[in-house]
Formats: C-alpha cells, structure tokens, sequence
C-alpha cells in the first residue's frame, strides 16, 4: 500500500476554528448563572448547551476534514458521520450535567475535561472510519499523543472557564476552549497516514467538498446564533420597572458616594442602595404590614421553594436581581432582590452595611477598621468577611456598641 501526500485548503483550516470558537462561547455563555436557576432551567440550559458544544466540535472536524487535500477521491458515510456527531453531543452532556448538578471542584472539572478530552478523540476518529475510497492509518504513538494532548487542553479550557464564572472567564476560556479542540484535531491528523482502498466503482460526492463545507458552517453560525439570542443575557439585565419605581420613592443618603463599591466577588452585579423604609412613611407603612407575616425567608432549592427563619440567617448578599442567604451551614438562593429583602425585613434584626450586604449583628464575632471603612468578620458557610462602606460605618458600629 502506498502512503498518499495530503495538504489542507486554508481557508477551510481558517473556518473550522472560527466554528469552534463560536461553539465555544455558546455553550459556555448558555451555562453562566445556572446555579441560581431552578432544576428544569438548568436542564433545558445544559441541553442546549451540549447541542452546541459538542454540535460545534464535530462542526470543526468536519470541516476540517472536508479541507484535508488527497490526490484520490473520496467521501463520507453518513451514517458514521452522523454518529459521530452524537458522540459529540453525548460526551459534552455528560461534562456539562458533571459540572452543574454535583458541587464543582477541581476534581470535577478534572473529570468533565478528561471526559470532553477522551470525547473529542472518539468523535475524531469514530468520524475518520467513515472514510470511503481511502483509508487512515494511525500509529501508537499519534494515538498517545493525541489523547494526552485533548485531556490536557480540555482540562486547562474547563478549568478557565468554570473556575470563575465571569465574562472575562468565559471569553477566555472560549478562545482556549476553540484552540483546543482546533489543535488536537490537527494533532490527531499528524500521527495519521492514508492510503487508497481498491474498489470495484468509484462513486463520488454528489455536491463538491467547499459548497459541503460551507453549508456546514452557515449551519453551526445561525444554530449558535439562534441559541444566543434565546438563551443568553450576557450583560446585565436593566432592572424591573417596579424595582425603579420603588427606588425612586426612596430618597437618597446623605453623604453617597455616586461611585459604585466594589463586590468582593469579581463579576458580581450588585443592586442600587437604598435607604431602610423609615426615609418615607408610605414606604414605612406598607413594608410595616408586609413584614409582620413574614418571620421566614424563601429560598430555591431543587426546584422547590423552602423557608428558612429570619433569626436564622447571618447575611444577606445581593447577586445581580437576587440574593443569597448564609445561615452557619448553608449557603441558599433567594429570589427576592436586596432591596426587596430589607423592605420586607424592615423592622428587623439586619442592617445594612454595604450596597450589596445586610446582616445581622448577632453573628458578627469581629470587626476590624480600616482607613475610611471597615469589615465585620464571621463565621458562616462560605462567608467569613463583609464589608463595611464609610456611608454606613458609624451606623454599624454603633449597633455592634463600639
């Protein structure tokens, strides 16, 4: 058998990476904030989330492979092709389901890249058996490389990206994401060689490789499109109209600061500050008759809706529209916005000490004064320091008596 010469159109190389970078950021941009969605969200999310990532990764190959150049004709089983194709998907699913339904660590992101690393390459080459009229030859060592190289990349792009779920993270784990999948198909393709298969009719392709390919990727960008438009709030939402009229019955402090303060937690939206409903007597009122039924909190939790007791929680932290609860065990999501929160808890034992924090005094077990603010320490899950902003520091220590 003799070895064919192969070469790669490069303006198909060129389109197969933009595909996987624009798979990549769909799926990841798809599955930023799940955590603080309902069980049936996420699930929806992650589905189409694998439809994109692992559709975007045999998106990639393919196009890849319709630029390879042999001196030979050949073409593609569709039905291998196709079954590679959910391959893809299949792996990418599971990664995903990995990552958002069990408590992410670094030993899970390990397992979804080695998951997603080993994906790819079965994809790879279920897809090269799919040859007609030639066929690949691999040796042990391209193999080997191969498969070090896909875990290791996906590793290092899972762990970017979900390392912190930032858009920053996210942008930069799709460029690394789309370069990974990109190199380890080329990487597989090096320890390749090809020969022709003796058939007794040569039947060829009914539409050329280029008009294929282009399809393909006209294909994967308006999918990927679709999915952005429906799926995706990538830059924060505005605030809902009854929020802004709420806050703007609520007179400013004297003293604010216009600069917003920084969140401890990079990438966190926080809400407006306003001031407790004692500034405006309607507002007093109505929070007044609100909160006398309301001793417990609601949070989400499993897709149900669960109370805690208002004595119960330690901090109240705005994320974006929502808030989490920390109480000394947990950490829980709760639908009300931190402005809602302390209207509803108004009376009540939480102060505010920050835009984006209420708490309560009784667990603080440390406060430390810095230059022009302070932080109250405690000790709650996941939570040991909130800070104190200089607008609200005489208020906060005159409570703790200090």
């Amino acid at each position: 058998m003799q070895i064919l010469d192969y070469s790669h159109n490069p303006m198909l190389v060129f389109a197969s990476l933009l595909v996987a970078m624009m798979a990549g950021f769909t799926g990841l941009s798809l599955t930023k904030g799940l955590s603080e969605r309902n069980v049936m969200h996420r699930k929806i999310s992650v589905a189409l989330a694998s439809v994109a990532l692992g559709g975007g990764i045999w998106s990639m190959h393919f196009v890849a492979m319709l630029g390879l150049q042999l001196p030979i004709l050949f073409y593609f089983d569709a039905a291998i092709t196709l079954a590679s194709a959910l391959v893809a998907i299949l792996v990418v699913g599971v990664a995903l389901l990995i990552l958002h339904f069990r408590k992410r660590t670094r030993t899970t992101l390990v397992v979804a890249g080695t998951i997603v690393g080993l994906g790819v390459l079965a994809m790879h080459y279920i897809g090269m058996s799919g040859l007609q009229l030639c066929q690949a030859l691999y040796t042990p060592s391209g193999i080997a490389l191969a498969i070090v190289s896909s875990c290791a990349l996906n590793i290092a792009a899972f762990s970017i990206a979900y390392g912190k779920r930032t858009n920053r993270n996210i942008i930069v784990g799709t460029l690394f994401f789309g370069f990974a999948v990109f190199a380890v198909h080329f990487i597989a393709i090096s320890g390749t060689d090809f020969v022709a298969i003796d058939v007794l009719s040569e039947v060829g392709p009914l539409i050329s490789k280029e008009v294929m390919a282009i399809g393909v990727v006209l294909s994967s960008f308006v999918l990927c499109a679709a999915f952005l438009l429906t799926g995706i709030t990538f830059s924060a939402s505005p605030q809902p109209a009854a929020a802004l009229q709420a806050n703007a019955n609520i007179a400013p402090e004297a003293g604010l600061e216009a600069k917003p303060e920084s969140d401890e937690e990079a990438g966190t939206t926080v809400e407006p500050e306003a001031l407790p409903a004692a500034a405006d007597e309607s507002v007093t009122e109505q929070t007044t008759s609100v909160t006398v039924t309301n001793k417990q909190i609601p949070y989400e939790q499993g897709g149900r809706t669960f109370f805690v007791d208002v004595d119960a929680v330690a901090v109240i932290r705005a994320e974006g529209h929502y808030t989490h609860l920390y109480t000394e065990t947990d950490k829980l999501f709760c639908v009300w916005s931190i402005t809602e929160a302390e209207k509803r808890l108004t009376p009540g034992p939480f102060i505010r000490t920050h835009r984006s924090f209420l708490i309560n005094p009784s667990f603080v077990t440390g406060f430390e004064r810095l230059k022009d603010n302070g932080v109250c320490h405690f000790k709650v899950a996941s939570l040991e320091k909130v800070p104190v902003s200089r607008s609200r520091l005489r208020a906060v220590r005159d409570v703790l008596g200090i």
